[in-house]
C-alpha cells in the first residue's frame, strides 16, 4: 500500500482546512488510516485515526471537537478535515496505514493503534501552517 498526502496551505488562526490521504493498492481498505503530525523539533504524534470498516474513530486531546475524520473506501480516500485551527496545529501531516489488518478502536479483538511505531506505509507529508 501507498500513501499519498495532500491539502496543506498556509492559513489564520480560526480558518479551516481539509487533508485528503489517498490510498494506492488493492489491500488498502483493510487497514486503519491514521494522521500523525510532527512540529519542527517535535516528535511526531498521533492526530486522529479511523478503522477499516469506518465504523471507529479515535483522536488525540488536542484536535478532538474541532478534526473530523472519513473514509471513502470505494476511492481509498481518507479525509481530515480541520477546523478551527490553532498556531499549535502547525506541523508537517502525515497519513499512515496501521499494520494489521481489520482492527477497529475500542471494540472487537483486534485494537486499532495511536503509536507511530505500530504504522507503516508513511505518505510524504504535507505541511500545515497556522498563522496567528
Amino acid at each position: 500500500v501507498q500513501l499519498q498526502a495532500s491539502g496543506g496551505g498556509l492559513v489564520q488562526a480560526g480558518d479551516s482546512l481539509r487533508l485528503s490521504c489517498t490510498l494506492l493498492g488493492r489491500t488498502a481498505s483493510r487497514y486503519t488510516v491514521a494522521w500523525f503530525r510532527q512540529a519542527p523539533g517535535k516528535e511526531r504524534e498521533f492526530v486522529a485515526g479511523i478503522s477499516y470498516s469506518g465504523s471507529s474513530t479515535h483522536f488525540a486531546d488536542s484536535v478532538k471537537d474541532r478534526f473530523t475524520i472519513s473514509r471513502d473506501n470505494a476511492n481509498n480516500i481518507i479525509d481530515l478535515q480541520m477546523n478551527n485551527l490553532k498556531p499549535e496545529d502547525t506541523a508537517v501531516y502525515f497519513c499512515a496505514t496501521d499494520t494489521v489488518p481489520f482492527s477497529e478502536y475500542g471494540v472487537g479483538n483486534i485494537q486499532s493503534s495511536d503509536a507511530p511505531e505500530h504504522f507503516e506505509s508513511w505518505g510524504q507529508g504535507t505541511l500545515v501552517t497556522v498563522s496567528s
